[in-house]
Parts: C-alpha cells; sequence; structure tokens
C-alpha cells in the first residue's frame, strides 16, 4: 500500500488503526497500535519506540540474562522503531488497520545488527555489492485443529482433535471441511499484498500447507511471518487453533518451512547454464557451500529444542547432507528448469525465523562460491538408510556449539551476532533442561 492510498483511507474512516511491528528473535511480530492519525502526523517521520528487552525474552516474555545487547545493568532501554514504507499493507482480517514493519536502530541512528530483520538486511547488502540478488521462497506447512486456541491451553495441548480424520495429502474431498477458513486465508493474504500460489492437505492428519510466490529475500521474510500470523488469527476468528511446532507430535510428521533459493544477476537465473540445460558451475559452488556449512549455521534452520526432533528417517524431513534431482529423502532437492531451476533447502522446520534462515542460506551458498566448492554427483537411492552420508546437529545444544566454533558465521555475521544467538539458544537449551516434563512423570512417578 502507498502511504498516500492510506493516508486517504485514514482520512475516509476506513483505515483507523495502524499495527507498528518488528520481528523478535523467534520471528514473532512484537510492537505498538498507533492510531491512523497519530501515525501519519508522528511515526511516519519520527519512527517510534520499543523496550530493548523484546530481542532478549524467552517466549514467555522473560528477560533473559548474560546479553551485551541489553540487560538489567543497562537498564532496558529504548530501540527506535524506523517504519519501512515500502512494507505498508492493509489486514483485511482486522477490521480497519493496517500494517508496517520497521527496523530496529539505537539512539545514535545505528542499526542493530542483532536483530533478525538486519541480519538478513545486511546478506542482501553485501550481495548487492557484487551486482547479484537472490529470489526465495518459503513453502511453510501447519496442523489445524478444531479446538480453540484458548480451549487448547486450558487443556494444558491434550487430546488435541485434528481438523480431518485421516491422512490428507493432495486429497481433494476431507480438506473441503476445512475450505472456509483456508478459503479466507489466501483472500485476505492476496488482499493484504500476499501473492499466494496454492493451498493444499498435507501428509498428517489436519495437516495443510499454503504456498507464497517467491520475492526477494527480505521482502519475502516479511509476508512470511504476516502470513504466519494471518493463519492463527483466521484459525481463531472460526473457533480453531494452528500450530508451527515443527513436531508437535511423536506420531505424526513434523510440519517443515522448505526454503527456495536462486541467485540472479541482470534478470538472469545464473544457477542455469542455458546452453547446457542443466544446472550452472555457480549452482554447484552454492550448493557445495550449503552442504558443508549448514551444519554448523543449524541453529537459523533448526531453532528450538522441539525442532530436532522433526528430522527421523522415513519423515519426510531430511536427516542427511546430500543432493539430488526431485528426491526426498535428502536435504537438499533440486527442481525446475530454465529460471524456475532452483535449490530446495528441506532443513529448516515451521518454527524457522525467516530473517536469519534466509540470511545463512544466502551465507552458507556464497562461501561455496566464493571459495569455489563444488556438491559432488547427485545421490541416488534412500538417503535415510545410507550411514556414510554426513548427518544434520542432533540437538539444539549440539547446534549451539556448532555455531559458536563458526569461523564463517564469525567472520560474515560479526562476533557480537553469533554471540547473541548462541546466548539465545543455550538460555533455551537450560530451560528445557530446567523443565519437568509429563514423559518424566509418567515414567518414573510410581516405579522409581
Amino acid at each position: 500500500m502507498k502511504l498516500e492510498t492510506l493516508k486517504k483511507k485514514i482520512a475516509s474512516g476506513e483505515v483507523d488503526t495502524v499495527l507498528v511491528v518488528f520481528p523478535d528473535v523467534m520471528g514473532r511480530l512484537l510492537g505498538k497500535r498507533a492510531t491512523g492519525r497519530y501515525f501519519l502526523e508522528h511515526v511516519v517521520e519520527h519512527g517510534t519506540h520499543a523496550c530493548n528487552y523484546l530481542l532478549v525474552v524467552n517466549m514467555e516474555m522473560d528477560p533473559l540474562d548474560g546479553f551485551a545487547l541489553a540487560n538489567w545493568e543497562k537498564g532496558f532501554g529504548d530501540f527506535a522503531m524506523v517504519p519501512d514504507l515500502r512494507t505498508l499493507r492493509p489486514l483485511p482480517w482486522q477490521a480497519g488497520t493496517a500494517m508496517v514493519v520497521c527496523d530496529l536502530h539505537h539512539h545514535d541512528g545505528k542499526l542493530v545488527e542483532e536483530a533478525p530483520r538486519s541480519v538478513l538486511r545486511r546478506q542482501v547488502e553485501r550481495l548487492a555489492k557484487r551486482g547479484l540478488a537472490c529470489k526465495m521462497a518459503s513453502e511453510l506447512e501447519f496442523f489445524l485443529f478444531n479446538q480453540s486456541y484458548r480451549d487448547a491451553f486450558v487443556a494444558g495441548y491434550r487430546d488435541m482433535v485434528p481438523s480431518s480424520d485421516y491422512r490428507i495429502d493432495y486429497h481433494t474431498m476431507q480438506p473441503t471441511r476445512d475450505e472456509g477458513l483456508m478459503r479466507q486465508i489466501r483472500q485476505m493474504l492476496e488482499a493484504a499484498e500476499i501473492p499466494v500460489e496454492t493451498s493444499k492437505g498435507e501428509w498428517g492428519c489436519g495437516q495443510h500447507e499454503i504456498n507464497l510466490l517467491y520475492d526477494d529475500p527480505v521482502v519475502m521474510a516479511d509476508k512470511h511471518v504476516v502470513f504466519k500470523q494471518c493463519a492463527k488469527e483466521i484459525a481463531a476468528q472460526h473457533g480453531k487453533c494452528i500450530t508451527f511446532m515443527p513436531k508437535y507430535s511423536a506420531s505424526e510428521a513434523g510440519s517443515s518451512c522448505h526454503i527456495h533459493v536462486s541467485l540472479w544477476k541482470g534478470g538472469r537465473n545464473l544457477f542455469w547454464d542455458e546452453r547446457r540445460h542443466e544446472g550452472s558451475k555457480v549452482f554447484r559452488q552454492f550448493l557445495g557451500g550449503l552442504m558443508k556449512y549448514m551444519p554448523e549455521l543449524a541453529y537459523f534452520m533448526a531453532p528450538t529444542i522441539n525442532a530436532y526432533k522433526r528430522y527421523q528417517p522415513l519423515s519426510w524431513a531430511p536427516t542427511k547432507m546430500v543432493w539430488a534431482k526431485d528426491n526426498r529423502t535428502v536435504g537438499f532437492r533440486i527442481v525446475g528448469h530454465g529460471n524456475s531451476f532452483r535449490i530446495e533447502n528441506r532443513m529448516p522446520g515451521a518454527d524457522a525465523n525467516p530473517y536469519l534462515a534466509f540470511a545463512a542460506t544466502i551465507v552458507a551458498g556464497m562461501a561455496g562460491v566464493e571459495e569455489e566448492l563444488d556438491c559432488g554427483p547427485v545421490y541416488e537411492g534412500n538417503a535415510y538408510v545410507d550411514t556414510k552420508l554426513p548427518a544434520l546437529p542432533s540437538s539444539l545444544r549440539d547446534a549451539a556449539d556448532r555455531l559458536e566454533r563458526s569461523k564463517l558465521a564469525r567472520k560474515t555475521f560479526g562476533d557480537a551476532v553469533v554471540d547473541f544467538y548462541v546466548r539465545t539458544a543455550r538460555c533455551e537449551v537450560q530451560a528445557f533442561d530446567n523443565a519437568v516434563t509429563d514423559w518424566e512423570r509418567r515414567r518414573y512417578f510410581e516405579q522409581i
């Protein structure tokens, strides 16, 4: 939405509220609601502010210790929220509401480098200096349940009822039960200027997928986080709930966030060799970088404890760092031809923060280009059962340790950013280690 369009909608009363937001480390949109008048008179030119503790909290909003960026000793001051007016869009599922996404700045005007949107923006700028650009798309899966979010919370998320009675991958009959909701999500996303390609039933009971049209990385990441919020809010309006947990149940498939990526220059897909009608040398180098460096950047693909429970053999989630053409047992699947030729990174789960996952994909791939790596021969067969192949980290603790030791991450992101996310990961590990789970009570309560 252009600013002039928003001004007209505010003047006519069609819009009276503007959500002013930024993505936090978990990919949630935090911020505040401004009246239309105040947004135009103050926020457009001067921005607004938010407490800097919002980048160092856990999922429950508890401030965490050990961060140089923000802490009790510094008094938890404010960041400036600077609106990116290119992100203005209507939110048709919320009455009279528009949204703008902000970048976070310090009081001296410098970008907050640790903020997820800043991390991705820096990698896009790095590409631009070389005359390059990326096209990216995220392919999100989720489970839909017949309970409301409130009812699910009160029940402790037990005895959840999926919206379908059996697996519905590519089915067109049982998903029709959910079509009222799914159609509304598609329509509202389109009206919010987030183009949708398709929606479909996925492999699990009550599992669905919605595919968004590819775009530039920062724009795509913005669309990704707005889509997740849209889907949850519309589900709530229908008395239902959606989860993007990567593994909500041990007996069900996980929910992924496959990332599609291609490298471009001057309107041409550099991954495609038109003369040979196959992947180019740049493609092989970029893919070689992904295969070499994704394990040490795995935190950015799998940022939660739950994420590593998705990586199970024969589960549709990858477990090995190998590539193939149209083979869903591998970590990197190659699809398309010509300008649509691209790499599908199957590592990320639906919990991935897209800003960080996209940035890590660019960093690893470009390291492959700079080091002139090669992806090796195409893999044939079932990668799940091949014990010789390099594997992913097995836990969030393992991923944090690898990120801390990563020379590539420190060279490209900088020590402050790496230390920030290592600390974020370790705080989550510590919280889980301190928790007493239902599994422990069932196992030990009587018999120990």
